[in-house]
This record gives C-alpha cells, structure tokens and sequence, in this order.
C-alpha cells in the first residue's frame, strides 16, 4: 500500500494509531502479507472437514514448512501469510487446547478454540512496542458429530463458513467453491473439489505442493500424502 503524503505517513508508524478516516494501517499491511502467501482452504462435508493448502517444494530443501497443522485429534488449522507468525500462532492454540483439557477434562469445541485464536490475533491490534500477526488462519474440526469451519484475519476478525479460501489465490478458489459445494459431500468428492479450487487458484499447481489433512468423525486427523493424491487421479 502506497502512501500519497507525508500526512498519511505518520498514521502507519503504530498498530494502535487510526487515521483520520478510522483505519489501522499496520493491520491492512498485515492483511497484504496474507494476500501474498500460500493458497489454503477449508471445507464442511458429510462426515467432517478437509484443510489443504499449497507449498513450494524446492529440490534441495530437505524440510519445507508446513501450512496445515494437528492442533488436537478433532482439530487441524491452514495458515496463510507469514510462516513463522503462523508456526508460533499454532503453538499457542496448540497449548490452548491441552489447558481446556486439562481444565475441563474434555476436548476443547470448534468455537471456544477458534475465539482464542481471533482473540490473540485481535490482542496485536491494540498495543503498543507489537505489531499484527501478518497470517490468516481456517481452523476445522468435528466435536460431538458436528463438523465446523472457522476462519480468521489479522485484525481478529472470526467467521464461520461452509468453505472458504484465503491467501494469493483465495478469490479464485473461493469462487470455485460457491459454485461447486454441496451439502452432503461424501470424503472423496470434498478432496477432489479441494485440489481443483487449489488449482483455480495457482494454476501452475502439482500434486507434490498440495498439503492436505481430513478431519472425521471416525479417522480424526489424518494427513493425504500427495502420492495418494496421484492415486486418487488427481494429478494434474
């Protein structure tokens, strides 16, 4: 974002300053830095959720970070954007997961984890010496029979949807799946609508940089390797 005076500088030196039109400049700075990261996605069907999201896979890197992360058997979360602010953002939903069971002696709802994770977002909004976190987050999961999809953005917005996708091809994606979900998706129709939106999204997409996690009712967290995927036909 390009600033046109020296005025409108001086509002985007603090993530707690609001320029005269009411706008926080560090968190729609933030908000670029997720439209700049990796394509991720979250959808509902019949018997749980499906996370996905695409990497890079480098021919010498031995490790490449990860985007969709087990928070919790019942739990899994996409980030995108920053990938260290999305490493250490799942940390402490990680954490804030084992201390509601420990607490309440049960798995901690879809909901209650989600508003923890807005909440922290929200948090570096409004202080001063902090800056936003530059990463959007879909968290899904199944508690109780009931699969859920909850997204979040920098500024501690949370919403809860269906299917939705965020990053440098969420519009594409996100508009692939208006026009292709269904109610009722059983698990293979829900992965392969998965990796075609990824595909609306970054074209020039192959199997190996699709990282894909299904969460049921039956098999809880369960990570689809992309040979699997190739398996499936869904190469491209």
């Amino acid at each position: 974002m390009q600033m046109t005076n020296p005025q409108q500088q001086q509002y985007d030196r603090g993530a707690t300053i609001f320029s005269p039109d009411g706008r926080l400049f560090q968190v729609e700075y933030a908000k670029e830095a997720v439209k700049k990261g990796a394509t991720a996605l979250g959808l509902v069907y019949e018997e749980g959720v499906i996370l996905a999201a695409t990497r890079s896979t480098q021919h010498l890197r031995v490790r490449n970070p990860e985007k969709v992360f087990k928070v919790d058997d019942h739990i899994g979360i996409a980030t995108s954007g920053l990938v260290a602010d999305g490493r250490s953002l799942v940390d402490e939903t990680r954490q804030e997961a084992q201390r509601y069971l420990m607490t309440y002696d049960e798995p901690i709802p879809m909901n209650v984890l989600s508003k923890f994770v807005a909440d922290r977002c929200q948090h570096f909004t409004q202080y001063g010496g902090v800056r936003p976190f530059g990463v959007s987050t879909i968290a899904g999961g199944v508690k109780d029979g009931d699969a859920k999809v909850y997204q979040t953005d920098p500024s501690g917005t949370l919403n809860q949807w269906k299917a939705v996708a965020i990053g440098k091809g969420g519009s594409e994606a996100t508009e692939h799946l208006e026009e292709n979900w269904e109610s009722g998706m059983d698990e293979d129709a829900a992965i392969k609508l998965a990796v075609n939106s990824l595909h609306e999204g970054e074209e020039d997409l192959d199997p190996k940089n699709i990282e894909l996690a299904t969460v049921s009712m039956e098999d809880d967290f369960d990570v689809i390797p992309p040979e699997e995927l190739e398996e499936r036909g869904l190469g491209f």
